[in-house]
Order: C-alpha cells, then structure tokens, then sequence
C-alpha cells in the first residue's frame, strides 16, 4: 500500500484542527466591558494579562472549576 495518499491527508487534517484554535485573548487590549461580555459569553476563558503571563476566570460560582479548585473574585 503505498504511502503518499497518508502524508495529504494527514496535513490537511492538521492544517484543519489548527485553524479552529482560538488564540488567547489579550485583556490589555480589551476594554472593561469586552473582557467582562467575553467572560460571561464563554462561561471560563484564559485571557493574557500581561507580556509573560496569563489566568484563568470563570463567570460564577458552578461546573467551569475542578475539585479541589474554589472560585474567589477577581479582576483583571
């Protein structure tokens, strides 16, 4: 079986699933209201907040944190 019809597809397959990858949003670059309307419109995102660093916020109190994670306020 020969193998050059594998190497097509599998690059298109990749080439596929990467651009459906959303970049991590820059809070800098975002007003109040848009990093507040991204949060509650994605539920949990993790937004860059600064050159070297980046965190993860959630819209409430539910499912979007893991066990033994506790959700506490914050600001970005």
């Amino acid at each position: 079986m020969p193998a050059r019809p594998i190497v097509p597809t599998a690059a298109a397959i990749l080439l596929a699933a990467t651009s459906m990858a959303y970049g991590r949003p820059d809070a800098r670059t975002m007003t109040c209201e848009q990093t507040q309307q991204l949060i509650q419109s994605r539920r949990a995102i993790v937004l860059t907040t600064g050159r070297n660093t980046y965190d993860r916020y959630v819209r409430q109190y539910g499912n979007e944190c893991d066990w033994p994670e506790v959700p506490v306020a914050s600001y970005v």
